[in-house]
């Protein structure tokens, strides 16, 4: 009671002074697992994922700033742990034994999750455009009607959905599967068939992540600040027109299709792109040099890049400009560990830009990994490449790299030589094989200077060497090239 006599009645200020004491009372005591947010994982870690071998492979994800996460692997009795930073995120890096499973993982904080059917082995990403993309339904020559058997179980699929993005991204859409029917028609052709061969040859889990989108220039899939910071790039990325298919500003794809995977531990990556680059040829050996450092600094590893070269095609528009940017994708051999497929050969019809037969560039592509990757001996994977000519007596020698055993022509004598004197103006030309040389001239020619092979846009030449490979397009002049319209 009051002095008035009327009971008393706490004011507001006390009241809200109590209810603080309270809730500070009550958090203090409560139990610290009630206040953790459950641990959360990026889509490209889960179930029936393959971990690179031999590695040390990082794990990543969400929770509570200061959460402790215990990760345990079947392979072995050792225990990580790790807590959760101020940024509600946490890593680790866990060991992997060699090729082997299944396994599984286990990752506990407030929750536990359990991974299923974990293989290790070998990871490959698969990018690009079209060309990388095509699977079954895009009518494939073989058809492409197997059926996946037993040891189909090794090959494990991750599919990154089309996604852009202004920055990058911490996670991707996609989940990892064991290779079905269903799956495996739906996902690359040649991401398919290279696991395939892979697995066969080194008799070990392969998964492969699917990460491309038809139709894109190069630039959408390299950092955004590595373009517009150089002008040379930047000034040919405003070049190209807006589409209402595929993007074109630099980096979205890279920010929302490689960002979120790069922490993921691969052997390699597998590229099949530049036909939307032709027009912009000249830079396209600077941008895609700039695209690999970059891919393998976020990787933070030297990963071997094997590309293939762009098929012959017609419809460019402009004379020459597939026959430069073939010629280009040669000099990106000069990247360390990298290599290039050349596939002049597997072409059905030079009025379609997208050539059926994949499972032959899927093989020429497991054939260079198997050689320069994994160390296997005895396979020819490296296409002949013009090395030096001679000048004798009104002719032109050429000797090759890649033809120990000699060369040959097929359907005929060897086809898509020219010739051209001081006037350089280039005139169909006669050829012979002498071995691993071949001698090229013309009547017409008194006093040849430079020789072009198959250089145009849709050139099919017929001379391989002795192990099947075609012999990669060259030329020994370093003259301007037209690349006028074409004529319709």
């Amino acid at each position: 009671m009051n002095r008035t006599g009327k009971p008393e009645t706490f004011k507001p200020v006390v009241m809200k002074k109590l209810i603080f004491f309270l809730l500070m009372t009550v958090l203090l005591y409560m139990p610290l697992e009630w206040m953790n947010a459950d641990v959360r994982l990026p889509s490209v870690i889960g179930n029936h994922m393959v971990l690179q071998q031999k590695s040390n492979v990082q794990l990543w994800g969400w929770c509570s700033p200061g959460e402790k996460i215990n990760v345990t692997a079947s392979w072995d009795t050792v225990h990580y742990t790790t807590m959760g930073s101020r940024g509600a995120d946490w890593m680790l890096t866990i060991a992997t034994p060699s090729a082997g499973g299944p396994f599984t993982i286990t990752i506990k904080g407030q929750n536990t999750i359990v991974l299923e059917d974990v293989m290790v082995g070998e990871v490959w990403v698969c990018s690009g455009q079209s060309n990388m993309e095509m699977s079954a339904g895009w009518g494939l020559n073989p058809p492409f009607n197997e059926v996946p058997d037993e040891s189909n179980k090794n090959i494990r699929l991750f599919y990154v959905s089309k996604a852009t993005a202004d920055c990058p991204q911490d996670n991707s859409d996609g989940k990892w599967t064991t290779c079905t029917v269903d799956d495996m028609r739906r996902f690359s052709a040649i991401g398919y068939y290279f696991a395939k061969r892979l697995t066969k040859e080194l008799n070990v889990p392969v998964g492969v992540i699917n990460s491309n989108w038809g139709g894109t220039p190069a630039e959408v899939w390299t950092p955004r600040d590595k373009v517009v910071n150089n002008p040379t790039l930047n000034s040919t990325a405003g070049k190209y027109d807006l589409t209402n298919w595929w993007p074109v500003d630099p980096g979205v794809t890279y920010n929302a299709m490689i960002y979120p995977i790069t922490r993921f531990a691969i052997a390699g990556v597998l590229w099949y792109q530049g036909e939307s680059n032709v027009g912009t040829w000249s830079t396209y050996q600077a941008l895609l040099t700039t695209m690999i450092g970059s891919w393998r600094s976020a990787w933070h590893k030297d990963f071997p890049f094997y590309y293939v070269q762009i098929a012959p095609y017609a419809g460019y528009g402009q004379e020459n400009v597939c026959a430069l940017q073939r010629e280009v994708q040669t000099r990106l051999m000069e990247v360390l560990h990298s290599g290039m497929v050349v596939i002049s050969d597997l072409v059905d019809n030079v009025n379609d830009i997208h050539p059926k037969d994949k499972i032959d560039v899927a093989n020429r592509l497991a054939n260079w990994a198997l050689a320069e990757t994994y160390g296997v001996k005895g396979l020819a994977y490296k296409s002949p490449q013009f090395r030096r000519m001679n000048i004798d007596k009104g002719k032109i020698r050429l000797s090759f790299d890649n033809a120990p055993n000699g060369l040959m022509s097929k359907g005929g004598d060897p086809k898509e030589f020219q010739i051209a004197g001081e006037d350089r103006i280039f005139i169909p030309a006669q050829a012979r094989i002498e071995g691993n040389t071949i001698l090229v001239w013309s009547k017409q020619v008194k006093n040849p200077v430079a020789v072009r092979f198959g250089f145009s846009n849709a050139s099919i030449p017929n001379v391989f060497n002795m192990e099947g490979l075609p012999v990669n397009l060259f030329r020994t002049d370093n003259w301007d090239v037209p690349t006028l319209p074409v004529k319709k």
